[in-house]
């Protein structure tokens, strides 16, 4: 077993990155303490994969990140709640943080531990939302229109008499639950209410 602390974000950790050959994933919690990489990281002719958790698609310098990663070509996913943070190289080398609080990661050569940490990642990749395209939202404020069309599906308006409403084209509507839906990392338009409201998008509208 070989294992060597580095300190978070040296040259150590980087060089390991820079020499990926096949595959890079990681899941982060975007906690201090995280085991993750960056664009700059992005190498040609590596896939590269990463989960994040759902609230940081509406938290604007969190959401930037993400937005920059996808721009990069990294898949990007997210899920309802990240719950280690782990990094695996081709399959050979895990990064994960160390027990020294201070920030620092542990990177080790384990077959049984690189083995969990991608079993982990695979399990929560099936379940996670994708990050669409390059319809990613770089702000959490909400335009007067979108606050518009979350209380009209709140309620429970077709797309029909949302257009109707707001004055503007059905396509047009579609397009804005799209994009809601992919900001707040929902499934169904059922699920981008809950989300809305667990975020205190819907509040005035449930007094």
């Amino acid at each position: 077993m070989t294992v060597t602390t580095f300190a978070q974000q040296t040259s150590g950790v980087a060089a390991i990155l820079a020499g990926a050959r096949e595959e890079v994933i990681s899941i982060s919690t975007l906690t201090p303490t995280r085991a993750a990489f960056g664009p700059r990281d992005v190498r040609p002719g590596v896939r590269y994969r990463a989960i994040f958790p759902d609230s940081a698609r509406t938290a604007p310098r969190l959401s930037r990140r993400l937005g920059a990663l996808a721009m990069a070509g990294v898949a990007v996913r997210t899920t309802p709640g990240a719950v280690i943070n782990a990094l695996v190289i081709d399959g050979q080398t895990a990064v994960l943080p160390s027990d020294n609080n201070d920030g620092s990661v542990a990177v080790l050569r384990l077959n049984s531990v690189v083995a969990a940490a991608t079993g982990f990642f695979e399990r929560v990749w099936g379940d996670a939302v994708p990050l669409v395209g390059t319809d990613i939202v770089m702000t959490a404020e909400l335009s007067w229109r979108e606050q518009e069309v979350l209380r009209l599906m709140a309620v429970g308006s077709t797309d029909e008499h949302a257009a109707a409403q707001l004055g503007i084209s059905v396509r047009t509507v579609r397009r804005m639950v799209a994009q809601l839906m992919n900001r707040l990392g929902a499934r169904s338009r059922f699920q981008a209410g809950v989300k809305a409201a667990d975020r205190g998008w819907l509040l005035d509208w449930l007094d």
